[in-house]
C-alpha cells in the first residue's frame, strides 16, 4: 500500500507540492484513480483523484476513518543529537516505526552537535510514518537548550526516566522500574554524558536515573533500547 501525507486534507482537498509530484511524476497516477492519504493526527482518508497536476493534486474524499495506531501514544523520547547525523537520522526513523508521540532534540553543555535541520528531520519523520503505514506522526521540537527544555517539559504527563548511573544513585533497572499504562519521558544525554549541573537540574524535575543494563550503549542504541522495551511490556500485559 502506498500511503500519501497532506496535514490539512479535509481543508485543502489536495496534496503538497512534493507529494503530488510523487504521485504525477513518479507513480503516474491519473484523474479517477484512488489514493489512501493520512494528516499525522489519525485520520486515514480514501480519495479519488479529481486533478493530476504535478504542482497540486486535487482529490474528493470518499472515506474518512479515525485509526489511530496508539502505540506511541504517551511515549516522549528526549535526546541529544550525535556528532554524527546519520546516526540520529536513523534513530528518528526507527522510533517513529516503533511508535512515539514526541521526540524532543535536546542541546546540552557537553553536546558535540550543535545544530540541525528541523525541515529534513520532519521529512525523514513523514517518510517513516507512511512507510509503516501510521497515521500518527510524532511531534517533533528542535533545538531547546537542556535549561530550555527542563522548563518546557514541566508540565507533561507522566514517569520521568533518565539513562545515567553514578555511585551518588540508586542502580535502578529502566525495564524493572517501568510500569506499563503510564506515560513516560524518557531522557537520553549526548556522548559526552550529561554535565553534573544538568543531572541536578533533571532529578529535581523528577527525572530519575535508570540503567539500560550492564553495557555502555551509544545515545541512540540507549534511546531505541528503552522505546522498544517500552513497546514490549505494553504488549505482555
Amino acid at each position: 500500500m502506498i500511503i500519501f501525507y497532506s496535514p490539512d486534507l479535509a481543508e485543502t482537498m489536495a496534496l503538497p507540492e512534493e507529494e503530488s509530484a510523487h504521485c504525477v511524476r513518479v507513480l503516474r497516477m491519473k484523474v479517477g484513480e484512488r489514493i489512501t492519504v493520512v494528516d499525522g493526527r489519525g485520520n486515514r482518508f480514501l480519495c479519488g483523484i479529481t486533478d493530476a497536476d504535478p504542482r497540486r493534486v486535487g482529490v474528493d474524499i470518499i472515506q474518512k476513518e479515525y485509526a489511530p495506531d496508539g502505540r506511541g501514544r504517551g511515549i516522549t523520547l528526549v535526546v541529544a543529537p550525535t556528532k554524527n547525523i546519520d546516526r540520529i537520522e536513523w534513530l528518528l526513523e526507527k522510533a517513529t516505526e516503533m511508535g512515539v508521540a514526541r521526540i524532543v532534540l535536546v542541546k546540552c553543555a557537553r553536546s558535540e552537535r550543535k545544530n540541525v535541520n528541523p525541515d529534513r528531520l520532519r521529512k525523514i519523520l513523514i517518510s517513516a510514518m507512511k512507510q509503516s503505514l501510521k497515521t500518527e506522526l510524532p511531534d517533533l521540537v528542535a533545538f531547546p537548550s537542556f535549561n530550555e527544555f527542563i522548563t518546557m517539559q514541566k508540565d507533561w504527563a507522566g514517569r520521568r526516566v533518565m539513562g545515567y548511573c553514578d555511585e551518588k544513585f540508586p542502580r535502578l533497572s529502566f525495564v524493572k522500574e517501568f510500569r506499563p499504562g503510564q506515560d513516560v519521558n524518557i531522557l537520553i544525554g549526548p556522548e559526552g554524558d550529561f554535565s553534573p549541573e544538568e543531572v541536578e537540574l533533571a532529578v529535581t524535575a523528577g527525572y530519575q536515573p535508570v540503567t539500560f543494563g550492564d553495557t555502555r550503549l551509544r545515545t541512540e542504541t540507549a534511546a531505541l533500547y528503552a522505546v522498544e522495551a517500552v513497546h514490549i511490556l505494553y504488549d505482555l500485559q
